[in-house]
């Protein structure tokens, strides 16, 4: 488990409607893009689970048909009641534009999202809402006994993953699951940072981390996914290494120019006194230069670091 402790001094801004806080409860948001094939049973897995609930707040699901081009509207109309409604994008936007939709749309205190092709098993959510109370985040770790991730996924997750780690200096056993709980007013706080593609989870994971806001994993199972993954392997990798870079620095820039210092002023070190010990002469060009590069990342990690700190 890994947790924080919450940071009045937040970087992040804050929305000009915050003051207009959420009534208690729960809002359970569901993004849907041309998911025919599980949105059916997700749906009636995830009545039946809310059966077994007692909450002692009201509770509602918001799907977010990302204009499907599919039968996953249609298919939606059937589970519609007091409990259920949906709202429709007229064109595609993206999975993290769904969520921004499903959270503003919501009534209720607590956000809780998952997926709508049956990945994320609905039995999980007692479990996830027990530390409500305790916590800012309470996140569904895939490391269950039974998790279906397909296997060329998994070496680019571990890597992003222990990326995400070192820069964060925070255990992360799940960087971008899709099932999780989050405080309504906390999210909205990050929205000028969060991304509208798939890379949602993974901003807010880092955001709530170098925030010092308080976060709870819970191991999950997952399953096998119905229809086939909006996921682009090469493309979404290097978008997500991009993005924990970028992230990270916007929180703590020292974390990514110290690093980077160390390096240019550690081969200059290492230049010069290796072609003065083994060579006929000292490299003294590429020394001064490795040496001035490194001085220059550490003083413009300074001056960033020095200014995100004086942000409100």
């Amino acid at each position: 488990m890994a947790t924080q402790t919450h940071n009045p001094n937040m970087t992040a801004d804050v929305g000009a409607d915050d003051h207009l806080m959420a009534t208690e409860g729960l809002s359970i948001v569901i993004p849907a893009y041309n998911e025919e094939k599980g949105i059916g049973p997700t749906l009636s897995e995830l009545k039946d689970e809310l059966r077994k609930l007692n909450l002692d707040v009201p509770l509602e699901v918001i799907i977010v048909n990302d204009g499907s081009k599919d039968r996953t509207a249609e298919l939606i109309e059937p589970y519609l009641d007091d409990l259920l409604r949906m709202v429709s994008h007229s064109r595609n936007q993206g999975y993290g534009a769904s969520l921004k939709t499903g959270i503003e749309a919501a009534r209720y205190s607590w956000i809780l999202i998952t997926d709508a092709d049956g990945t994320y098993p609905n039995v999980h959510i007692p479990e996830i809402l027990e530390s409500r109370h305790d916590f800012d985040m309470v996140v569904g770790a895939r490391i269950g006994a039974k998790t279906h991730i397909p296997l060329i996924r998994r070496p680019p997750k571990w890597a992003l993953r222990k990326l995400a780690e070192v820069l964060s200096q925070n255990e992360i056993p799940d960087l971008n699951s899709g099932f999780r709980l989050m405080r309504r007013d906390v999210v909205r706080r990050f929205y000028n940072i969060l991304p509208n593609g798939f890379s949602f989870t993974t901003t807010i994971t880092l955001a709530m981390f170098s925030a010092g806001f308080r976060v709870k994993y819970v191991p999950i199972n997952y399953n096998k996914r119905e229809g086939s993954s909006k996921i682009r392997p090469i493309y979404d990798t290097i978008n997500f290494t991009k993005l924990i870079i970028r992230t990270i620095m916007y929180f703590d820039p020292l974390r990514i120019f110290l690093p980077i210092a160390v390096l240019f002023m550690g081969g200059a070190f290492a230049v010069g006194l290796g072609t003065y010990l083994f060579g006929e002469r000292i490299w003294d060009t590429t020394v001064v230069l490795l040496f001035v590069t490194g001085f220059q990342m550490l003083v413009l990690g300074m001056l960033a670091d020095t200014m995100n700190r004086r942000l409100p």
